[in-house]
């Protein structure tokens, strides 16, 4: 029932604008998120483009990325703006979402209608369980969602940073040769909890950055792809490094 209701276009429409007004406030009154790279959407085809990110919360990330997909087409450039962008949004936009998260609370039951791609996890944070790779009618969905859509997709799996890519991505990479934008976002994880759906510091700079299109060599083994997404999305291990070395350099300026 759900997939065949996020087919409709007045239905995504509809979710879009409810989303977009709740959580406005919150992106561009309490916090000030700012947006860079929306000149690349200008030639991107309107459908088999995957927008890769990392991932900081449940489902603001991806609701940042809808209410920005939007403003662009009512053409704001680095911010939201006055909101009239709810009135007619983009909707020819899906995202990946993990089953277990789209059944923990009506909230996203909800938000699925938005057009969640609904897949089984490959890493379960309650059992510790670990699956390998997606299963091959997930790898169907977001094939055919790619048919019709940009798809937004979080390789890591995960909100903890710097965590690594799961091979999924790249085996849908590889099949389907999509246009690839990497997307870097920052911020989220200081301003809300872990799902996105409380506030934790008001006044967070929140930026979202998005990068030129990849120049993939589809023939790549799954895994060499997968490190040139996590070098673009900025969360390979040489990042963790320079990050860690940062912060180790800041602890021992306050000692």
């Amino acid at each position: 029932m759900w997939e065949r209701l996020v087919k409709y276009s007045l239905v995504r429409k509809f979710v879009h604008a409810v989303v977009g007004a709740v959580f406005y406030p919150r992106l561009a009154i309490f916090n000030k998120l700012t947006f860079e790279g929306t000149e690349h959407f200008k030639h991107l085809p309107k459908k088999n483009v995957l927008f890769v990110s990392n991932h900081q919360t449940y489902f603001v990330d991806v609701i940042t990325f809808l209410s920005i997909f939007s403003a662009a087409k009512w053409g704001k450039k680095n911010r939201l703006g006055i909101p009239f962008y709810l009135l007619n949004p983009f909707t020819n936009v899906r995202y990946i979402a993990a089953a277990q998260t789209m059944k923990d609370s009506w909230v996203a039951r909800f938000f699925r209608l938005a057009g969640g791609v609904v897949v089984k996890r490959t890493w379960n944070d309650k059992s510790n369980e670990v699956r390998k790779g997606l299963d091959p009618s997930d790898t169907r969905k977001i094939a055919r969602a790619l048919e019709q859509n940009w798809v937004i997709t979080f390789p890591q799996g995960t909100t903890t940073p710097y965590a690594p890519g799961r091979k999924g991505t790249a085996v849908i990479i590889r099949y389907t040769q999509p246009v690839v934008i990497p997307v870097v976002i920052e911020g989220f994880s200081t301003a809300f909890d872990k799902t996105g759906l409380k506030t934790k510091k008001r006044g967070t700079a929140l930026k979202v950055t998005f990068k030129a299109p990849l120049d993939i060599d589809y023939k790549m083994p799954a895994d060499k792809i997968m490190e040139q997404i996590m070098e673009a999305i900025e969360q390979s291990s040489a990042y963790a490094d320079k990050q860690g070395a940062a912060t180790s350099a800041v602890t021992q300026t306050i000692e």
